[in-house]
């Protein structure tokens, strides 16, 4: 297995990184996760225009997107795979150990693991802890993830695959690694962009092609929805059959069955949408 990492491909086995990195001493970078299939990124000019988002949002000079498409095509053409999870990771670089950032510059990693096609259905749960809407990394794909690993162990612990957030006023807001839609009288309902979700790849292209409304959710939809379903890049659109102790039986129902549908047929027509 080869990563990019310092402006080349490089063993999986001997690559290092500095214990010193900002990434790994305060959370201080950004990523995306895209999606490749035989060696063909999904979105990807899409997650770059995110990575550049983030970046900016922690005050990080914005990547190079020639460079990092560089490294993907080069990744990806070194480690052949159907399905794989690609991973670009860019963090503040070399730093001291307190919280200001050194003068080295950044760290670009790109990294695959090979994945397989997700169920059609899963179980979430809701969690105790709450987003918060007006953080300073709000909408930000950082490297802070522990909160969203915490939330998702309990997930694990309560055979799940995915821990539902509300935000700080009580209302529906994301999972720990996926935006969430709910059926309501047929219509398609997703919290919007300002209850502190992030603004995800598949969120938006589903909203696009589906037509579904931007919603202020109260949490307790999730007990009278007709459907629930989640997206994410490696989820695509993934239906919903229990929520903690509610079970939606025949998940996935016709209006979640239909938003598969168009998403694998128009996700199917155009890899950089």
């Amino acid at each position: 297995m080869s990563i990019w990492l310092d402006g080349r491909l490089q063993d999986v086995d001997t690559a290092r990184v500095s214990v010193f990195d900002h990434g790994l001493t305060v959370g201080d970078g950004v990523f995306e996760t895209v999606r490749a299939t035989d060696g063909r990124p999904f979105a990807l000019t899409r997650h770059l225009d995110r990575l550049t988002r983030s970046a900016r949002g922690l005050g990080l000079p914005d990547p190079d997107h020639d460079e990092v498409r560089a490294a993907c095509a080069a990744v990806l053409a070194a480690n052949p795979m159907p399905l794989g999870r690609l991973r670009i990771t860019y963090t503040g670089g070399h730093g001291p150990l307190g919280s200001d950032r050194g003068a080295q510059g950044p760290t670009l990693i790109v990294a695959l693991g090979e994945t397989t096609r997700r169920p059609d259905s899963t179980a979430v749960v809701t969690v105790p802890w709450t987003r918060n809407e007006r953080g300073a990394l709000t909408g930000l794909k950082t490297t802070s993830y522990a909160e969203n690993v915490v939330a998702l162990a309990r997930a694990h612990q309560h055979d799940a695959t995915e821990a539902l957030f509300a935000n700080t006023v009580g209302q529906l807001c994301e999972g720990t690694g996926s935006n969430v839609f709910v059926v309501l009288d047929g219509e398609i309902h997703t919290p919007p962009v300002a209850s502190g979700c992030l603004a995800g790849i598949t969120r938006a292209l589903t909203v696009e092609w589906t037509g579904a409304r931007e919603t202020d959710l109260p949490m307790d939809v999730l007990a009278r929805a007709d459907e629930i379903f989640l997206t994410s890049t490696l989820r695509d659109v993934q239906a919903v059959h229990r929520v903690d102790d509610r079970e939606l039986p025949g998940a996935p129902g016709p209006v979640t069955a239909k938003a598969m549908r168009i998403f694998d047929e128009r996700s199917g027509e155009d890899l950089d949408p």
